[in-house]
């Protein structure tokens, strides 16, 4: 049985057009009709009828649907493995917008230093899908906060401090300052939800007088624009604002109730599938992070 024809039946049922599913594979639409009516002809059932614009499987079509998206499904990861025997020189890690946009950039070249035949794949992703990814095998490394799930083993590589992030001129910059003078200022909030984030929404509900959050946003590049072109301030991971904060851009101001609150990121893996490649490459990033004494000293050093 001809598999070019099978993956044109199940993605003409996907799609529920030959016009759609010729573009998905990037055929003809003559060549795709082809190869149903010589499916249907080898298997000698009629498998789609037209209702109005649309192409619907009929009862044998119906029943014979799981086997072909088997047999399609098989090749697929067949040549995966394949593809993945001829290429060993090849590291997914998954990563949540934190450790994507400033950790990862920093870490990467100790990596390739060490491994300059290495491929890597960067897929950003919240901490659970991260998790996920990782536990079921789609990612040899993941960076994510708060994560809990078992057979994964984690080191500790990020701690940013969440501090009120405000831009050049602010009022703030000139006195110290605490959470109960927020109010009048509006607050641009970016919600990431982890367990950092909720505290620091815990101390607004707090305030007799509450700040005017006119923003909410799951995105800290988001936010941080928001902040730069001085429209709102918000509370922000130091290491997502360094540049703009030597830059002169951004201050960053600590309000005392947020003394000890940071966004932590563990490094996760599964500790007993690795090679002796893998255990180099945890170790060189576990000598990198800004978790390290000396980076975290020099954080510090930025933000006195």
């Amino acid at each position: 049985m001809n598999i070019e024809n099978l993956e044109a039946f199940v993605h003409v049922n996907h799609f529920g057009s030959i016009n759609k599913a010729s573009k998905a594979l990037f055929l003809s639409q003559p060549s795709v009709t082809s190869r149903i009516k010589s499916l249907e002809r080898e298997l000698d059932a009629q498998l789609f009828e037209r209702s109005g614009r649309r192409l619907i499987l009929t009862e044998k079509g119906l029943g014979f649907l799981p086997f072909a998206e088997n047999m399609v499904d098989t090749l697929k990861k067949g040549k995966a493995y394949l593809e993945d025997s001829r290429n060993e020189n090849r590291l997914t890690v998954a990563g949540s917008s934190l450790a994507a946009f400033y950790l990862l950039p920093d870490v990467l070249p100790a990596i390739k230093k060490e491994f300059p035949e290495l491929n890597v794949k960067i897929v950003t992703a919240p901490s659970d899908e991260v998790a996920r990814m990782v536990s079921q095998g789609d990612a040899e490394l993941g960076f994510a906060s708060n994560v809990s799930a078992s057979g994964l083993s984690t080191h500790r590589t990020l701690e940013s401090p969440i501090r009120l992030i405000v831009p050049n001129g602010h009022a703030f910059t000139e006195s110290k300052t605490d959470a109960n003078k927020l109010s009048g200022n509006t607050i641009v909030f970016f919600a990431c939800g982890s367990l950092d984030w909720t505290m620091v929404n815990n101390l607004f509900m707090k305030l007799e007088k509450q700040p005017d959050i006119k923003y909410e946003v799951d995105s800290m590049e988001t936010a941080k624009g928001i902040i730069l072109n001085g429209s709102a301030i918000g509370f922000l991971p130091e290491l997502s604002v360094r540049r703009e904060i030597e830059e002169g851009f951004l201050h960053a101001i600590d309000i005392p109730e947020l003394t000890d609150v940071a966004l932590k990121t563990d490094m996760i893996y599964q500790e007993n599938s690795y090679s002796g490649s893998m255990k180099e490459i945890i170790r060189i990033i576990e000598e990198t992070t800004y978790a390290a004494p000396a980076e975290r000293a020099a954080i510090d050093e930025l933000y006195k």
